[in-house]
């Protein structure tokens, strides 16, 4: 799923005295089959800091940068979720910095990583446009191209300076750090590492003081070596869910919250974090399961089983998955199954990583979990009303471009839809694991 980004990032430009043949470009403006593509991006503490967006398309979209920039913006701003935590990384050429719909995006979680991907600028004007959008709180990025007449004048504008490391060598990666360290004057140019490909280079990112890291190194973590299914308060909660989902009264789910006081602690703070959105403050076990109802507790006890005290790389990406999944199912399930309870679709998507969770095959994690049927057909035999939208969920988690392409194609639902509920999914995930302990 990186070797896209590669491309994007690597500042080729069209061979000198090549030009774009008319007959060559696929259609424009529209550009209908492009899919959103969402890459974790993670600070210095190994936590989720935000997320990169890139627009991928079934087809080389040659010598079209700028309208590609023009639709991963619009479909960025076509978006109604607000962005209430991490940060959104958008990158652009330089050519689509004077795009009129830069101007509408909210400044406050967005940060544009400019790639000088062409000579062809005059760096007087890019230097005002920078300024310009300064002006509005945008904070900005810059791709390293120390050759370009614009670069020395905009880096030393710069909120964020951004390296490719697959396509550099250490040194390069210790000068460039060195580089930017000495010339801060007036506030700090975070370093940020793109397309890091192994925990080497992450390590030596992270020793030359880089704040953000992105890249397929995240996803070669090795596992921890506890087993996730022996950890008590994971076994609490899945015995709590089977509590929920079955038809234990409510006292007897309360006394049993009660018997490890820190899963009690957790339902309670999370039930009463922002993410959930309820008026007023729940202050015992009994009262949320008066308030919330079974099946709200239900998608809440999911959600606090994927919570990993200290998380690593892999957590986190586990984490992303399920929430991500679970969310997005929700999502078009408003869509293709209106008026319905979208709660089965959100149980099945979040539950679609159990397995990897407790590190045991599906069947054994699920166990004796009552589930409504067709959320255990999905998730065992890939059936039933929720099967296509699940598989939805996963190629979209995997960015397998292609297959996103064909299960949307089979669920009846277009890329625009897709993109906006995984815009939606992720702005939801990024809240709600701000309040992981």
């Amino acid at each position: 799923m990186f070797e896209n980004l590669k491309k994007l990032f690597a500042g080729q430009s069209a061979p000198e005295g090549a030009t774009a043949p008319e007959a060559a470009a696929p259609p424009s403006p529209a550009l209908p089959d492009a899919f959103l593509q969402r890459d974790a991006v993670f600070d210095r503490r190994n936590r989720l800091a935000g997320h990169l967006f890139s627009l991928q398309f079934p087809y080389e979209p040659a010598y079209m940068r700028r309208q590609c920039d023009q639709a991963l913006l619009d479909t960025l701003i076509a978006s109604s979720e607000e962005w209430k935590a991490g940060q959104v990384f958008i990158p652009i050429a330089a050519d689509s910095l004077d795009l009129p719909v830069i101007d509408r995006l909210h400044p406050e979680n967005t940060v544009l990583l400019v790639d000088l991907d062409t000579e062809q600028h005059d760096p007087a004007v890019l230097v005002k446009r920078f300024e310009e959008l300064h002006a509005r709180g945008v904070r900005l990025g810059l791709f390293r191209n120390p050759r370009h007449p614009a670069f020395a004048p905009l880096i030393a504008r710069c909120d964020v300076a951004a390296l490719n490391v697959s396509a550099s060598d250490g040194n390069t990666v210790r000068d460039f750090s060195a580089a930017i360290r000495a010339n801060e004057k007036q506030k700090p140019v975070l370093l940020f590492g793109c397309n890091i490909e192994t925990l080497d280079d992450h390590r030596l990112c992270h020793q030359w003081h880089f704040e953000f890291f992105h890249g397929p190194f995240a996803a070669s973590a090795p596992p921890r070596k506890d087993e996730a299914g022996s950890d008590p308060h994971k076994v609490q909660l899945l015995h709590l869910m089977r509590l929920v989902q079955g038809n234990a009264e409510n006292a007897e789910i309360a006394e049993a919250m009660k018997q490890d006081p820190l899963v009690a602690f957790r339902i309670l703070r999370y039930l009463n974090s922002p993410a959930l959105g309820l008026n007023h403050p729940i202050d015992s076990l009994n009262q949320a399961l008066i308030i919330l109802g079974r099946q709200r507790l239900t998608r809440w006890l999911a959600v606090l089983l994927f919570s990993v005290r200290e998380p690593d790389f892999g957590d986190w990406l586990l984490v992303e998955s399920a929430l991500t999944r679970g969310r997005l199912m929700e999502v078009l399930g408003e869509h293709c199954f209106p008026g319905q309870a979208t709660d089965p679709l959100f149980l099945t998507g979040i539950f679609s990583c159990l397995d990897r969770l407790l590190r045991r095959p599906m069947a054994d994690a699920l166990g004796d979990m009552p589930l409504a049927p067709g959320v255990r057909d999905a998730l065992l035999l890939r059936s039933g009303p929720y099967a296509a939208l699940l598989a939805v969920a996963v190629a979209a988690d995997a960015f397998d471009l292609t297959a996103i392409a064909d299960t949307a194609r089979a669920a009846g639902i277009d890329a625009a839809r897709v993109n906006r509920a995984l815009l939606a999914a992720t702005a939801w995930a990024s809240e709600v694991t701000e309040h992981w302990e």
